[in-house]
């Protein structure tokens, strides 16, 4: 009956006065244009303790009130109001629109303006990451976006709105708004739901995140030596904030991942598993290279800066990362070596020990038995000491190392506390060994070879302008 009503309520001839009962033997109909909308029968009186007659009456004049009602809702004039609105939503629509784009057309000037006025390159050390035109293109992209989002969000509440116009499309429009509305309803409760996890996961996040300033400046106080701690090298404070670093944050995340939404799904731990296995996989190298770095920086075998030698490789150390150890050779060559490397070569430190307890370098030389060894002691001392980055206290001393067939074999130790210029006073010391024995006339035996003194001239080079006054 209901769906008869409204079909026939929709109707532009619609004349609800013409309603009429119409009685047989057995049913009383209530009817219209030869419709019947509704049957009463004597059982349907009964139950209303009254006659079916009567109830057909009774019912006729509501049916006859619910036609008048629906008359005026989807009479001609209800639709020409309809028509109106309609038509007013799409003007106003329109008018959104070009109000939008206006907006964004103002907007466009002001900031293609700014990238003479206020814009400034943006740097990161020294690289220019975004200059002033492509601020501006970024800026205008951004604009663009929104202005587009802002279009839609209106098309999202317009279209609704014009399908809800109509009776026939009310429920067109009441879908679309479910479709809108539904999402956002469940995005809503979500984040709502949410919430207490939120906080928690952000007091998690406070609390290492001062932890970590706690332990840093530790770690600054211990690297300054304004805070000393028995056993605790001042070179191990920041690479074991780094360590007590990454364990919070590891920690951390521990305790936030059952927190994060989606984490009970089985598509996240899938992930994590994944990711966990190509980590484990594809990085054995790498964590052998970390924890070498680990065991290298607590051996303190060296420090930056420091001249060493490993293996082969003798050079100032110019960088410690977990991964590799870095080393400048006294040619200006950088030589990456991988921690695990350093850790299973034997390290030679010239600097720490020119820094405690001062470095000896040494050279040899033959001078022939006919020469008296403490002279050539004397001699060697000499030299030792004319030599610039030596230090005479502790003096330096000379050992007889070989008595050979044809020479003695003296040894020069000499004391130097600059590892760094090792090859300019090795240099240097040669060079003054040479003149100082060239001086008082004494030979060099060394390279090996024989001199048949029969007339040939001693090895001993003439001094400076001889050769000019002979």
């Amino acid at each position: 009956m209901a769906n008869d009503i409204t079909a026939l309520g929709k109707r532009f001839n619609l004349k609800p006065d013409s309603v009429y009962i119409e009685t047989s033997d057995i049913v009383t109909d209530v009817m219209y244009d030869n419709k019947v909308l509704v049957s009463f029968t004597d059982q349907d009186g009964l139950w209303e303790s009254c006659t079916r007659d009567q109830l057909a009456a009774k019912n006729r004049l509501v049916i006859i009130e619910k036609l008048k009602v629906m008359k005026e809702e989807h009479g001609l004039m209800q639709l020409f109001k309809r028509i109106g609105y309609f038509v007013l939503v799409i003007v106003g629509q329109f008018l959104l629109f070009w109000g939008t784009n206006w907006l964004f057309r103002k907007l466009k000037l002001r900031i293609m303006r700014l990238e003479k006025t206020r814009l400034k390159p943006f740097s990161i050390q020294g690289y220019e990451l975004l200059d002033t035109r492509k601020q501006v293109k970024l800026l205008i992209f951004l604009a663009n976006l929104v202005r587009y989002a802002f279009m839609f969000l209106q098309l999202l509440l317009t279209v609704p709105l014009l399908f809800s116009i109509f009776p026939q499309t009310k429920n067109l429009a009441y879908r679309l708004l479910s479709y809108i509305w539904n999402p956002v309803k469940s995005i809503l409760t979500g984040i709502l739901d949410y919430l207490p996890n939120l906080f928690t996961i952000f007091v998690i996040y406070m609390a290492i995140k001062y932890l970590v300033r706690f332990f840093r400046y530790l770690a600054e106080e211990v690297q300054s030596e304004r805070l000393k701690l028995s056993g605790f090298y001042p070179d191990w404070a920041m690479p074991t904030y780094h360590i007590v670093r990454f364990l919070l944050y590891a920690f951390m995340i521990a305790m936030i991942y059952p927190y994060l939404p989606g984490s009970n799904s089985g598509v996240f731990q899938g992930i994590s598993v994944f990711v966990g296995l190509i980590v484990s996989l594809g990085s054995s190298t790498v964590i052998g290279n970390i924890i070498a770095g680990l065991v290298i920086t607590y051996m303190r075998p060296f420090k930056i800066g420091d001249r060493i030698k490993l293996n082969d490789t003798m050079g100032n150390v110019v960088e410690k990362t977990p991964l590799v150890t870095r080393i400048r050779t006294p040619k200006n060559e950088v030589v990456t070596i991988p921690n695990s490397f350093v850790m299973s070569s034997h390290t030679v430190n010239f600097s720490q020990s020119a820094r405690e307890y001062g470095l000896i370098i040494h050279s040899e030389v033959s001078i022939g038995y006919d020469v008296p060894w403490r002279v050539v002691n004397k001699l060697l001392i000499e030299a030792a000491l004319n030599t610039p980055g030596v230090v005479d206290d502790p003096r330096p001393f000379v050992l007889s190392t070989s008595l050979s067939d044809w020479y003695p074999v003296y040894q020069v130790n000499a004391y130097i506390k600059d590892a760094d210029r090792l090859a300019d006073i090795y240099s240097a010391l040669h060079q003054n060994i040479q003149d100082r024995f060239n001086e008082e006339g004494v030979e060099i035996m060394s390279p090996h070879y024989m001199a048949v003194r029969d007339g040939n001239a001693s090895t001993i080079p003439p001094k400076e302008g001889a050769d000019e006054e002979g």
